[in-house]
């Protein structure tokens, strides 16, 4: 019957080498010894029940080492059934105890040595035998003569005859004495199937079942099947996978319903296909998990190991960094960890087949999409040696080149510079440990040298090009490219809110595109204050702007309400109050983070202490108006804002607006006083 091929190739495994079994003959369980012990074996089975582990009282028998080998338990010429024999391996352990009027007395009274003790050793080994649904203990007692007792070497050997077992089942052997002197020992085996044992006809079991043949032509997989009239059988596909949850999917009946406990046997014909192996890897993915995770993800386990590799741009194969880098055997389907201190676009992981027959990549440079395309870096490999000695060699396709060396390569040519460039910080560590060191040196300032005048040339060209259309274009393009900024502010009185619009209105003068809430109160009424603060905030901060809180003592006072630091603000809240609204929005910012480079606090002069701006927004550059304003107006315009002499006569033209309504408000009674009360001890309690 024709089955896909990719489905069988996958499903199926390797088939057991062919055993031929020693013939036992009735049914009676047996034990035998090693020459110059004695043995017997105790009637019927006794009960496991290791105990605790006892301290020797001199020298006593334990078992060292457990042996198995498969035979037949034969009722008849063709009625037998599989049977495992047991070998347990003894030896002495422990020693003599000195009497304590000998250890009081010392030896000097008796200068003759001591014979050793004339004692033959009888010791209880209890066999522990489980194979579902079986489960037996049987009880050997051995006896060692005198000359054979030394301690710490092994006296022989008792094998017991034997433990009947299903075809195809994995048992369990346990060992120990009666009293347990040590651990006991264990061992598992997987008995074979039918199709491993050269007595097929003998097992009767073995007859139950037809014989089975897997052939390939192609991209199909054939199934024949000897089947005999009085057979009755279940053929079932399935997908043998040792890592990870089962798959039903891949399973399918193709013939009769099975019986429970019934006898089965089966077989994985393309373990060792070449063509399997190479759909599997073709299956296989690599995924990188940030930060520096990565992850095999394939169908069922693969042969394979893992290294990191260096790729440069149009120069051949990946080369592996082996070393300084160890190669890892890969467990498919689980996350692991690169060694590095930091991700490049040209490390690489490589994944080679470990299969003897096939050789096999698979290779993903995973950092391509968030780092970039390839950089034409060159890879320094640090070597550590006793006394501080280090040594520098460049990874080149050749092979990795020593720095200072006289090859005709790049990377000798560059020595020197290269050194430079890392000892004055200008390369990337990307791996280090106590052996060495991996650094990516950028190469763009040597590749294009010989081209540096011409370049020279073409740039200051252009860039006088580019300096007379500002002088033409410099008011026009100032004015469309303005910077947005969202004012925020408590409306501590009137006069505040008047030196808020001074300071609004000259920035719009700076230019900059100012959103205040002074000039948005029909907005404000129709949408509410947060409704309103989450508009412009989204605006300002997708068009690169920036968000102004203006601190003042009510704000200050909203702020520590918010942070649960203080008692609600008389009358901080009106019906238009944006910055008790936005605050909502605004602490989350500041307490996940997200703050820097999206907002900047100001106060004025006079009206409050600097230290009492809470502690959480000084997270961002804050500053005094108008002693700071070359700074404030620097920050707001950004890294496209004008040159320090023309920022400087721009900060005066916002200081002489400022200056009349920061006068008023100082000389409003009690306002000069809120200031000077918001000291330090206030903004120190956030």
């Amino acid at each position: 019957m024709p089955m896909p091929w990719f489905l069988l190739s996958l499903a199926l495994g390797r088939s057991p080498v062919v055993l031929s079994l020693e013939r036992l003959e009735g049914l009676q369980d047996a034990a035998r010894c090693s020459p110059g012990l004695s043995c017997h074996l105790w009637d019927g089975d006794v009960v496991c029940l290791p105990g605790s582990i006892v301290s020797a009282p001199g020298p006593v028998l334990v078992p060292t080492s457990l042996q198995t080998e498969l035979v037949r338990r034969c009722y008849q010429e063709t009625d037998c059934d599989l049977c495992v024999r047991v070998a347990v391996h003894l030896a002495v352990h422990g020693h003599w105890e000195k009497p304590e009027d000998e250890e009081k007395l010392g030896r000097a009274a008796d200068p003759e040595p001591e014979e050793p003790r004339n004692a033959s050793l009888q010791a209880q080994v209890v066999l522990s035998f489980q194979a579902y649904p079986t489960a037996r203990c049987v009880l050997l007692e051995v006896q060692v003569p005198a000359a054979l007792v030394q301690p710490g070497q092994s006296v022989g050997s008792v094998v017991f005859d034997c433990f009947e077992a299903a075809l195809g089942t994995e048992v369990q052997i346990w060992s120990y004495t009666q009293p347990r002197y040590q651990k006991e020992l264990n061992l598992t085996r997987q008995l074979p199937d039918c199709r491993g044992l050269e007595v097929q006809d003998s097992i009767q079991s073995c007859r139950a079942l037809p014989w089975l043949s897997v052939t390939a032509d192609g991209d199909n997989v054939h199934l024949v099947l000897d089947v005999s009239e009085e057979q009755s059988f279940g053929l079932s596909l399935y997908w043998n996978q040792v890592q990870g949850p089962v798959k039903p999917w891949w399973h399918r009946n193709l013939a009769w319903p099975l019986e429970p406990d019934s006898v089965r046997t089966s077989i994985c014909p393309f373990t060792e296909d070449p063509r399997a192996h190479r759909n599997l890897w073709r299956a296989a993915r690599l995924q990188l998990l940030p930060p520096r995770g990565w992850r095999l993800d394939a169908p069922c386990s693969l042969h394979a190991q893992a290294t990191l590799c260096w790729q440069a741009p149009g120069r051949g194969p990946c080369q592996p960094l082996v070393p300084p880098l160890p190669r890892e055997n890969v467990t498919v389907n689980m996350a692991l960890e690169f060694p590095l201190l930091k991700g490049h676009p040209n490390l690489c992981v490589q994944q080679v087949s470990s299969w003897e027959k096939m050789q096999l990549q698979l290779q993903e440079c995973l950092w391509a999409d968030s780092l970039g395309p390839l950089k034409d870096d060159m890879l320094l490999v640090e070597a550590r040696g006793p006394q501080d000695n280090r040594s520098f060699c460049a990874l080149e396709p050749s092979g990795c080149t020593p720095l200072l060396s006289r090859a005709s390569t790049r990377a000798a040519r560059l020595g020197e510079q290269l050194l430079q460039d890392l000892h004055s910080g200008q390369c990337l560590q990307l791996w280090d440990d106590d052996l060495g060191a991996l650094w990516a040196c950028p190469m763009d300032k040597y590749i294009h040298q010989r081209w540096v005048l011409v370049w020279l040339a073409c740039l200051l060209f252009a860039a006088a090009l580019f300096l007379l259309f500002l002088l033409k274009k410099d008011h026009v393009k100032a004015a469309a490219t303005g910077r947005a900024a969202l004012l925020l502010y408590s409306a501590d009185d009137a006069g505040f809110e008047r030196l808020v619009g001074a300071l609004a209105s000259a920035l719009c003068q700076v230019p900059l595109r100012v959103a205040v809430d002074l000039w948005s109160r029909r907005e404000l009424s129709a949408q509410g204050p947060l409704a309103w603060f989450h508009a412009q905030r989204r605006r300002t901060v997708q068009e690169g702007g920036l968000v102004v809180l203006i601190f003042s003592p009510g704000a200050v006072a909203l702020c520590h309400e918010w942070l649960q630091d203080a008692g609600p603000a008389p009358g901080a809240h009106g019906p238009h109050d944006a910055f008790a609204a936005s605050l909502s929005c605004v602490l989350p910012d500041f307490l996940q983070g997200r703050a820097p480079g999206r907002y900047v606090g100001a106060y004025f002069d006079g009206l409050l202490h600097a230290d009492a701006v809470p502690a959480l927004f000084r997270a961002v550059p804050v500053f005094s108006l108008p002693s700071q304003l070359p700074a404030f107006l620097g920050s707001l315009q950004g890294p496209r804002g004008p040159r320090p002499g023309r920022l400087g006569e721009r900060a005066e033209q916002v200081a002489r607006a400022l200056q009349p309504a920061l006068d008023s408000c100082l000389r409003t009674p009690g306002t000069a006083g809120m200031g000077r009360g918001m000291g330090p001890e206030a903004g120190d309690r956030t």
